[in-house]
This record gives structure tokens, sequence and C-alpha cells, in this order.
């Protein structure tokens, strides 16, 4: 079962079941990073990692230092969807599948300068959806 990226009328399937979600803090310009797999109905998170500290992104406790960022799997139950917030004034989210890294605006192509996208299985949003076309 794959995961999908939705927003409004725009859906995109990924065709796989992780990924790795990027982006630059807004503030200290300070890159993050997560891997996400889908379980079942639910997405988990496998380790998250920050390249570098600033104002309000100390390391946790256990985190560990390699290759310039500090590796660590953040104490987070599965979750049905993540939301992200698509905004012209912060730089867009990063998502690679299998190598293939695109910004979120280029995976949803038409998305809007503001909107709010999910990254979510596919199965539960065909199952909200009443099969509305171009849904997966």
């Amino acid at each position: 079962m794959p995961l999908c990226l939705a927003a409004g009328a725009l859906v995109t399937s990924l065709l796989a079941g992780s990924l790795t979600l990027s982006w630059q803090h807004s503030i200290e310009k300070i890159r993050w990073e997560e891997d996400w797999r889908l379980e079942g109905e639910a997405l988990v998170i496998q380790e998250a990692r920050v390249r570098g500290s600033g104002a309000g992104m100390e390391p946790p406790v256990g985190a560990q230092l390699r290759d310039g960022a500090w590796h660590y799997v953040p104490q987070l139950a599965p979750l049905p969807a993540v939301r992200l917030t698509h905004s012209p004034y912060v730089e867009p989210y990063t998502i690679c599948v299998n190598g293939d890294c695109r910004r979120i605006d280029e995976w949803l192509q038409g998305l809007p300068a503001h909107a709010v996208v999910e990254l979510l299985p596919c199965a539960s949003l065909t199952e909200r959806s009443n099969g509305l076309p171009g849904v997966p």
C-alpha cells in the first residue's frame, strides 16, 4: 500500500511505503529530516536528524552526532496522517522516495501558494474520497 500526498482536490501517490521528509527551519536555517514508513494504516517515524542547533532546537536527550547531524528516534505514536503547511514565506518541504527527491510543489503540481498538505496512506484517502476521480 503506497503513501499519498493530498491538498484539497490535488492528490498524488508516491508509489512507496516509506520516504524521507525534510525542511529548513524558518529562522535558524537549519535542515531537519525525518524518515517515515507506512505500517498498516498508520505512519510511523523511524528516525529524525537535525543538522545543528539553535533557539528552541536543542538535540533531544540520547541524540547522537554522526555525519554532521544529530540522529534520534522521536517518541511519537503512529499517526493516521502527517499535516504539512505549504507557504511562500519558507522553503518548501522536500520529499525523497527511493532516491527521487523533489519539493512538495513538484510532487503536487498546481499546489497553491498557501496550502495544508497531508501525507497519508492512499487507502485511507480513497475511503474518505468515496471514489473521487484522480484518487488512487
